[in-house]
C-alpha cells in the first residue's frame, strides 16, 4: 500500500487555481522534499491531503483511506507540524505533550513517556515544565514537532520545520526526522524552499510552481531530465591547461559522460606532465536541477 497516491488532484478558488491535475505517488518509509516557492501550492496540497480542504477536482487516498471520507482516521494515522508553532501557551511544554497525546487517544501514563522521551532527543527536556510561551522560536519548533510525533504517526507532515532556527535547534530537528524514517519507517512529506536543506534530508522530490507539478522522482532522474551532467573538475598548478577543459575560478571543467571514466582522466593528467593538486567529481545539485525546471520566475503571492 502507498502512503500518498493522489490522481489529477486540483483545488480553485473561484477564477485563482492553486493546485492542477497533481498525480502523484509514494512508497511508506520514505522522505519525500516537496519543493516550491511561497504560493506555489505546497500547503494547499497538505490541506488536501489531510482532509482540511475538499479537492475541486481528482482524487487522492492516505495510506490507503479517502481524506474526504475518513479525515478522522487519516488524522489518527499522520502527524503535522506547520511552520508557525501552534501551542498552548500557558502550559508546560510537556503538558502540551501530554494533552496532545491524550487527544490521540493515549493514556496519560503513555502520553508523558512518550513525551519526555521526545524532549530528550530534542534536547529541551530542561525546559519541560517552562510555559511554552516562554519558549525561544526554535524550542518552540521543536516542541511543535515532539507534538506531531507524540502518537507515532506512519506519515509526518511537515511545512517548513527549520524555519527560523539557530543551527543547533536544526541538527535536532533534522536528527529526529531522519531517525523517524530510518529506524521507525515513518513517511515524511516534507514541504520547503530551502533546496540544500532538502537535498541533505530527501530520497525523493517533487518540484512545483504556480499548482503544477513540474517534474518529480531521485535527484539522480531529475538531473538526467533536466538535463544536468556531472563534471570532472581539476586544480593545476598556475599556467596549467588540460585540453578540452574550461577554467573557472581556478578550477579546470570538462563534462564526465561517465563516472568510471574519471580515473582514466586523472592518469593522463599525471602521464602527461600536469600538476594534479585537487581532482573531484561534481555531481549536480538539487539547486542545479530545481533551477532547470523551475527557472527564476517570480514567486507567486502567498
Amino acid at each position: 500500500m502507498e502512503a500518498i497516491a493522489a490522481k489529477g488532484l486540483s483545488k480553485s478558488y473561484g477564477e485563482r487555481r492553486a493546485l492542477e491535475g497533481l498525480t502523484l505517488s509514494l512508497p511508506q518509509g520514505s522522505v519525500f522534499g516537496f519543493l516550491g516557492p511561497n504560493g506555489a501550492g505546497k500547503t494547499t496540497t497538505v490541506k488536501l491531503l489531510t482532509g482540511l480542504l475538499a479537492p475541486t477536482a481528482g482524487e487522492c487516498a492516505v495510506l490507503g483511506l479517502d481524506p474526504r471520507r475518513e479525515p478522522h482516521r487519516v488524522h489518527a494515522l499522520c502527524g503535522v507540524m506547520t511552520e508557525s508553532a501552534r501551542l498552548y501557551g500557558q502550559m508546560s511544554g510537556l503538558d502540551n505533550l501530554v494533552f496532545f497525546g491524550q487527544l490521540c487517544g493515549l493514556d496519560r501514563k503513555q502520553a508523558a513517556e512518550r513525551g519526555e522521551a521526545l524532549l530528550k532527543k530534542l534536547e529541551i527536556w530542561e525546559a519541560a515544565a517552562t510555559p511554552a510561551g516562554k519558549y525561544s522560536t526554535g524550542m518552540a519548533q521543536r516542541l511543535s514537532l515532539a507534538r506531531a510525533l507524540i502518537a507515532r504517526p506512519k506519515l509526518l507532515f511537515l511545512d517548513e520545520p527549520t524555519s527560523g532556527l539557530d543551527p543547533e535547534s536544526a541538527q535536532a530537528v533534522n536528527g529526529l526526522i531522519a531517525e523517524q524514517a530510518a529506524e521507525e519507517g515513518v513517511t515524511v512529506f516534507l514541504c520547503t524552499h530551502q533546496l540544500r536543506y532538502a537535498q541533505d534530508l530527501c530520497g525523493s522530490y517533487g518540484i512545483l510552481d504556480h499548482g503544477f507539478l513540474l517534474a518529480s522522482g531521485t535527484l539522480a532522474e531529475l538531473a538526467a531530465r533536466a538535463g544536468c551532467q556531472s563534471r570532472a573538475a581539476f586544480r593545476l598548478g598556475e599556467g596549467e591547461k588540460l585540453p578540452g577543459f574550461v577554467n573557472e575560478d581556478g578550477w579546470q571543467y570538462a563534462p564526465l559522460e561517465r563516472e568510471e571514466d574519471m580515473p582514466a582522466l586523472v592518469r593522463r593528467a599525471v602521464e602527461e606532465g600536469f600538476r594534479v593538486f585537487e581532482a573531484q567529481i561534481q555531481r549536480p545539485t538539487l539547486e542545479d536541477v530545481y533551477f532547470r525546471f523551475a527557472g527564476h520566475g517570480e514567486e507567486e503571492p502567498a
